[in-house]
């Protein structure tokens, strides 16, 4: 009797230790899906000046072309090819972070028409000029054209028309 009094507590020791395992690998593993930083939503996906532009811009196009906003730059230009193993990657470094504030596209199948950047007070510091350099070469390099807009109070739905007319009409001739 004392053997099978040894054998059970034995057993029970065992699964207890067992159980004590199992809820510390389960305590371990929630805590390291916890955010180590909190996030927070934003309002809206453009500022009010970006806001503003993209509702002039909605009339200038019109139906002629679908506007996408805060398009990642590696998401329309890609480095060519490279046989120098690590350029490749360099180069896309370079662009996976950055963004147009707008691409136009055409409608039918979305290919891209070109790119457009509304430049505030922003773009006046040196690291922003040295940015909008690169970003000017990238995509002269790749044969996109990138349109530049001042930030202003108002806009005239018909100046930017007018700066866009070439691409626009790049469609109606299709």
């Amino acid at each position: 009797m004392d053997m099978e009094l040894f054998t059970s507590l034995t057993s029970i020791i065992v699964l207890s230790v067992l159980f004590f395992i199992v809820v510390v690998l389960i305590s371990i593993k929630a805590r390291s899906r916890k955010l180590i930083h909190p996030y927070k939503r934003l309002n809206a996906i453009f500022t009010p000046a970006e806001r503003s532009f993209f509702g002039v811009l909605s009339q200038a196009v019109g139906d002629d072309a679908a506007i996408f906003g805060k398009v990642r730059v590696a998401d329309v230009l890609t480095p060519q090819k490279s046989t120098v193993k690590g350029v490749w990657q360099t180069a896309f470094n370079k662009i996976s972070a950055k963004h147009f504030d707008f691409v136009l596209c055409r409608k039918h199948d979305l290919s891209f028409l070109c790119a457009i950047e509304l430049d505030d007070r922003s773009h006046n510091s040196a690291k922003r000029q040295i940015r909008d350099a690169f970003l000017e070469d990238a995509c002269q390099s790749a044969v996109f054209p990138l349109i530049r807009f001042p930030a202003q109070a108002t806009y005239k739905v018909s100046e930017l028309h007018y700066a866009l007319k070439i691409y626009l009409s790049d469609l109606q001739a299709k």
